[in-house]
């Protein structure tokens, strides 16, 4: 790479951290919990948010962020969630979603009402974790059919993370998986982050889950 790619990255980056922070105050001022799902494609993101809709209802507003398609936006707008849908493929197929497109989405949206704004991220472990969207917390979302080494294969994701959610769980008997070793993983390339095991099919760890985003509703 050289040297003017570097410059031309750098700037890049500065302005996205610069919107970016610019989001995650002018949030906080209106009192709404902005929370960032990074995950690999099929984690069950999708579940998560139709589960947690079910007892947080119309408080809750999601940005949908794919290459392609708008199966997910529609998925959840039928289960009576505000949906706004950024699709990177026009644009050239970002694997990530950027601070602009967030505000950009914003100025768009009512949000009245809401209390706790979720992106899910487009699916994959690597670029997500490198573009801050102003997000109060980062959740990386890890299922079990994943395995135990993803924490060590792509770090980042966990790094800039606050919480790790442990997805599927209810798929374990199924699994030659170690979970200890999976969590021992993630702490290893994060000690401080928090660690929820969840299962969207049978309800398992969702109350944690409701709680920790009362907790940060709280402050």
């Amino acid at each position: 790479m050289s040297p003017k790619e570097i410059k031309i990255m750098q700037k890049i980056l500065n302005l996205n951290d610069q919107i970016a922070t610019d989001l995650q105050k002018e949030l906080r001022k209106r009192g709404i919990v902005f929370i960032n799902l990074m995950s690999s494609p099929g984690s069950g993101k999708t579940r998560l948010l139709e589960r947690t809709a079910e007892q947080l209802n119309s408080r809750i507003f999601v940005i949908e962020g794919d290459i392609q398609t708008t199966l997910d936006s529609e998925r959840l707008a039928r289960a009576g969630i505000g949906v706004y849908q950024i699709n990177t493929g026009p644009f050239g197929g970002d694997c990530h979603l950027e601070a602009g497109w967030i505000r950009t989405a914003l100025s768009e949206i009512n949000l009245a009402g809401i209390e706790f704004l979720f992106v899910e991220n487009i699916g994959n472990l690597v670029c997500p974790a490198e573009f801050d969207l102003g997000a109060h917390i980062n959740a990386v979302v890890l299922s079990v059919t994943e395995g135990e080494d993803k924490p060590l294969k792509y770090p980042l994701a966990f790094r800039t993370s606050q919480l790790c959610l442990i997805s599927k769980l209810d798929l374990l008997p199924h699994l030659e998986l170690d979970l200890e070793l999976m969590k021992a993983n993630i702490r290893k390339i994060n000690p401080a982050i928090r660690i929820i095991e969840l299962s969207s099919q049978t309800g398992q760890g969702l109350k944690e889950w409701l709680d920790f985003l009362a907790a940060c509703r709280r402050g």
